[in-house]
């Protein structure tokens, strides 16, 4: 009796512990991501209105910068005051209350941020460009394959749109035919420079402009379409080569204001051409895909079919691209490839950096394609500043 008694208890017993761990599971699984931004300014900044627009997967928990103006920016937006500040990020990595962190730093932070927010067992959204060098991508790729419960996810944002899935769905299906030139500008008219009331604060605001912190026009801008073009073909370009310089602001800046790049990825037979400049906007954001059946033109957030004359047949023949029942062609013989324009390429990226924390699989902008943009771009540098075509080199495959 005592032990049919002890029996039934224990299973019950048994029972509830096993159905409370499920329910533990459960909950941690819907439970929003408890996140910590590292660098407030803009890019942080931006970032963190995105997450507060996404309360049911993004907990923001704290803030971190260098700089106090910065902390007292962030501080101001809608629920700040529940955030704890830190001028230290890792103290505020040891407070072990993150399940991830954003680091939206200076380039030259990125990688030994990552390594602390990495060690600390932390998911890490790292903006683009993944590093600052070829020696630390190489690096977090081995170390992350080590860890294959921490999620590392590139900000490449833009790959993350819609849009930019569209495109590719496109060129794998072949819709425009053999590819061999891609033309993209990222053009702006202005300085580029922040206001900086304390001289002593020039580098640590202006980074961008100073080599030892940036990569410059190529890191900050052109990174994005390199980054593009490298997954939509699941390659890297092998040959690089620049020409640029400082022909807009003599300012004391180190980093150019005026480049253009040639790249060949040879196994393609394609060529592409990335340029950006600070002196003039007409341009601005340019981004076309050319191929023997027709040709793509992007901006971020959203997109044109051109078909080459000799195959339409008929203005039928796309019919389908936009996904909808009437194709509407535009004046220069044009077809959208979506009905409507997409929202900001961040709070995709944000959407699929949750959905991989809690399932565990590896982003699209993930360590490895983040190693392979970021080697391209320390490449497309290396090549601007020597005025030399560099070549990439067997022993750099992430």
């Amino acid at each position: 009796m005592q032990r049919r008694f002890f029996l039934k208890q224990t299973g019950l017993l048994a029972g509830g512990l096993l159905a409370a761990k499920e329910l533990m599971a459960i909950n941690k699984l819907s439970a929003p991501v408890r996140i910590g931004i590292i660098g407030c300014g803009d890019r942080g900044r931006g970032i963190i209105h995105i997450l507060n627009r996404m309360p049911d997967q993004f907990q923001i928990v704290s803030v971190c910068d260098v700089l106090d103006f910065r902390l007292t920016a962030a501080k101001k937006i809608e629920g700040g005051e529940r955030w704890t500040a830190y001028t230290d990020y890792s103290e505020m990595l040891r407070a072990k209350n993150l399940d991830a962190a954003v680091v939206a730093v200076p380039l030259h932070m990125h990688y030994p941020i990552a390594l602390e927010v990495i060690s600390q067992g932390c998911h890490l959204y790292l903006e683009k460009t993944m590093t600052y060098n070829i020696e630390q991508a190489l690096d977090l790729v081995r170390l992350m394959k080590e860890r294959k419960n921490q999620v590392l996810q590139v900000g490449h944002q833009y790959r993350y749109s819609p849009l930019y899935y569209r495109v590719k769905e496109m060129i794998d299906r072949g819709d425009l035919g053999k590819i061999t030139q891609v033309d993209c500008r990222w053009d702006r008219n202005g300085d580029w420079r922040r206001p900086v009331d304390d001289p002593r604060l020039e580098r640590a605001v202006n980074w961008r402009m100073y080599r030892a912190y940036s990569g410059g026009l190529v890191a900050e801008l052109l990174s994005h379409q390199i980054d593009f073009i490298n997954w939509l073909f699941d390659v890297h370009p092998d040959e690089f080569s620049a020409t640029g310089g400082i022909d807009v602001f003599g300012d004391g800046r180190e980093t150019f204001d005026n480049v253009q790049l040639m790249l060949r990825y040879s196994g393609l037979g394609l060529i592409g051409n990335f340029g950006a400049m600070c002196g003039n906007a007409y341009d601005g954001y340019l981004f076309k895909i050319k191929g023997t059946r027709g040709t793509l033109s992007l901006l971020t957030d959203e997109g044109v079919f051109y078909p080459e004359k000799k195959i339409v047949k008929s203005k039928t023949v796309v019919d389908g691209v936009s996904g909808a029942s009437e194709i509407t062609w535009d004046k220069k013989g044009g077809v959208p490839i979506l009905p409507e324009k997409t929202k900001d390429g961040t709070q995709y990226a944000f959407e699929d950096f949750y959905k991989r924390i809690k399932d565990g699989l590896l982003p699209d902008s993930n360590v490895i394609t983040g190693a392979r943009t970021a080697i391209s771009v320390h490449l497309a540098n290396q090549a601007l500043y020597s005025k030399q075509m560099v070549t990439w080199k067997k022993n750099l495959e992430p």
